[in-house]
C-alpha cells in the first residue's frame, strides 16, 4: 500500500498523463505561434510604412523634381530666367530640326545609326549634346532679343491662328507615330511638357518670327540698291543656257576592292593618259560633226552609253539642254568657259575635266539677267541689314551657367583663351 501511494505522489507534485502532457504542449505550441504571428504583423506593418515611406519620398522627390524644372532658373539670357522647361523645349526643337535636316546624310558625317547621337563626337571635344545645347542656347538669345524688341517698338500681331496651326500639326504628329496627343508632348520636347506649359514658349517663337518678318519688310532696298548689289555680283546672279555631253575616260579596269577611291589603283597613270586621249577624240569628233549641222541631241544618243541612250530617244525634251543654271552650280571647267565676255550663240567647245577624268562638249546657247532675282536680291539685302541689326540687339543678352551645365560653354572658353 505504501508502494502504491509513493507512486501516485512525488514530493508533493502531481504527476502528468500522457494525456495531459499533449494538451499542455499543444497549448505551448500555440502561444508561440500567437507570438510569431504578433511578430509577423508588426514586421509587415513595419515593412508597408518603409514602402510608403519611400513611394511617398519618390512622389516628393519628383515633385521637386518637376518644380525645379519648370519653375527654377536653369541659365540667364541677358535679364531672363530660363527653366530646364524652356531649355529643354528649344533643345529638342533644335534637335529634332538637325535630324529633319541632316539625317539621311548622318552615315556620310561619321554617325553610328545604332548608337545614341547625343553621345557621339561632333566636331573637336564637342558631342551633338554640346551641339544642341549651343543651337538651343543661341535660338533663345534671338527670341527673346527680337521679342524684347518688338515690345520696345509696340509691335503687335494676332498668333490665333499659327498657334491654332500648332497644335493642329501636333495632333496630327501624335497620331502619325500612333501615340497620345501627351505623351508626344512629352516625346518630342521633354519629360515635363504639356501643351500648356509650353504654350507661352511656342508664342513667344511666333512672336519673333512675325517681328522679323516685318524688319526684313522694314529694310527692304530700293530699286536702285538692287541694280547697284547686282552690278557687283553679275555672276552669282546671271544665268545660261548650254547643251552638254561628257565623255569619260574609260581604262577597262575597276578599283581595287582595298581602295576604289583610288583610280591610280586601278590602272597606270599611262592607261589613264591613253583613256583621256581617247575620250578627247570622240569629243572633238562630236564637236566637229555638230559643227557640220547634226543636232546636238542626236550626237549625244549616238555616244551614250547603253543604259543612256533612253534619256536621249525622247523627242519631246532635250536631256543635254540645261537652262537657268547659276554660275556656282555648273561645274567650274564648264562655268569659266560659259561666262567669259563674248560668248555667243552657237559657241562651241570640249573642255579638259582633269579632276574627273572626261571631256566635255559644251555648246553655248545665252546668258542673261532673270528680273525675278530682284526679290533674291532685296531678301538678301534686307536680311544681311536685319542680321547686322539682330546681332546689335543681341550683344546684351549674355548666357550666365548658374548650374555649369552648358560644357559648350567651357570648350569655347578654352579654345579662346
Amino acid at each position: 500500500m505504501a508502494k502504491e501511494n509513493k507512486t501516485q505522489e512525488n514530493n508533493g507534485q502531481k504527476i502528468q498523463t500522457k494525456y495531459e502532457r499533449k494538451i499542455e504542449e499543444r497549448k505551448k505550441r500555440e502561444e508561440k505561434d500567437k507570438r510569431d504571428a504578433k511578430l509577423m504583423r508588426i514586421g509587415v506593418i513595419a515593412a508597408c510604412f518603409l514602402i510608403a515611406a519611400a513611394i511617398v519620398g519618390s512622389v516628393a522627390a519628383s515633385a521637386l523634381r518637376k518644380k525645379a524644372a519648370t519653375s527654377d532658373a536653369y541659365i540667364t539670357i541677358g535679364s531672363h530666367s530660363v527653366t530646364k522647361l524652356e531649355f529643354d523645349y528649344y533643345y529638342y526643337l533644335m534637335k529634332n530640326n538637325y535630324m529633319m535636316t541632316y539625317g539621311s546624310l548622318l552615315s556620310y558625317m561619321g554617325v553610328d545609326a545604332t548608337q545614341n547621337l547625343e553621345d557621339q563626337q561632333y566636331s573637336g571635344e564637342m558631342t551633338y549634346k554640346d551641339l544642341f545645347e549651343q543651337l538651343a542656347v543661341e535660338q533663345i538669345r534671338q527670341t527673346k532679343a527680337l521679342a524684347d524688341d518688338a515690345a520696345a517698338n509696340n509691335f503687335v500681331y494676332d498668333d490665333t491662328e499659327d498657334y491654332a496651326a500648332i497644335l493642329n500639326e501636333v495632333e496630327v504628329n501624335a497620331e502619325a507615330a500612333g501615340t497620345t496627343v501627351n505623351n508626344y508632348y512629352k516625346l518630342s520636347y521633354g519629360e515635363y511638357a504639356t501643351e500648356k506649359n509650353l504654350e507661352s514658349f511656342a508664342k513667344e517663337g511666333l512672336l519673333a518670327g512675325k517681328y522679323y518678318e516685318y524688319l526684313i519688310e522694314q529694310n527692304a532696298p530700293e530699286e536702285q540698291e538692287i541694280k547697284d548689289y547686282y552690278a557687283e555680283n553679275v555672276l552669282n546672279y546671271d544665268r545660261v543656257d548650254y547643251h552638254s555631253f561628257a565623255f569619260e575616260a574609260e581604262t577597262g579596269d575597276e578599283a581595287s576592292e582595298e581602295d576604289e577611291a583610288s583610280q591610280e589603283d586601278a590602272a597606270s597613270q599611262e592607261d589613264v593618259e591613253k583613256a583621256m586621249e581617247d575620250a578627247r577624240k570622240k569629243a572633238d569628233a562630236m564637236k566637229k560633226a555638230r559643227e557640220e549641222g547634226k543636232g546636238f541631241q542626236e550626237l549625244c544618243l549616238e555616244n551614250a552609253s547603253e543604259e543612256n541612250k533612253a534619256m536621249y530617244e525622247d523627242g519631246e525634251t532635250d536631256a543635254s539642254l540645261r537652262e537657268g543654271a547659276y554660275h556656282s552650280s555648273i561645274p567650274s571647267v564648264m562655268a569659266d568657259w560659259l561666262y567669259e565676255d563674248g560668248r555667243g550663240e552657237g559657241d562651241l567647245a570640249v573642255l579638259k575635266d582633269a579632276d574627273s577624268n572626261q571631256y566635255y562638249v559644251v555648246e553655248f546657247v545665252k546668258r542673261y539677267y532673270d528680273e525675278a532675282d530682284d526679290e533674291n536680291i532685296s531678301n538678301t539685302i534686307s536680311s544681311e541689314r536685319v542680321l547686322e541689326y539682330i546681332e546689335n540687339i543681341m550683344e546684351s543678352y549674355t548666357v550666365t551657367d548658374q548650374k555649369g551645365k552648358l560644357k559648350y560653354l567651357t570648350i569655347e572658353d578654352a579654345v579662346e583663351s
